[in-house]
């Protein structure tokens, strides 16, 4: 399976929007990988090479995803591509509060 996605958050696939991918394509049972344009695709469980490909806000990737959780990894994948930053920082606030509203 292929997704073709539009970088989102500000920093891009950089520090903690790239930290948040990799672990992301960590949890699922599926062969996963990113490229950049039209260059070759790299392992997106690897840190350094998901960075390596200096994936900016409004860049398009393609993600490509084979293997029993394959579906579901790019949906989550493309979650993390697409949410901005700041909503990401939000959630995992509301989050350490135990999900309340302040």
């Amino acid at each position: 399976m292929e997704r073709t996605v539009t970088v989102v958050p500000e920093a891009g696939l950089h520090a903690r929007p790239a930290a948040r991918f990799v672990s992301t394509a960590n949890e699922f049972d599926a062969d996963l990988s990113v490229a950049k344009d039209e260059d070759e695709p790299v392992n997106a469980r690897s840190m350094l090479s998901v960075t390596a490909l200096d994936a900016r806000k409004g860049d398009e990737v393609r993600l490509v995803a084979e293997g029993a959780d394959a579906e579901a990894a790019l949906d989550a994948l493309e979650r993390v591509l697409t949410t901005p930053e700041d909503e990401e920082k939000e959630g995992s606030e509301k989050e350490r509060r135990g999900g309340e509203e302040s």
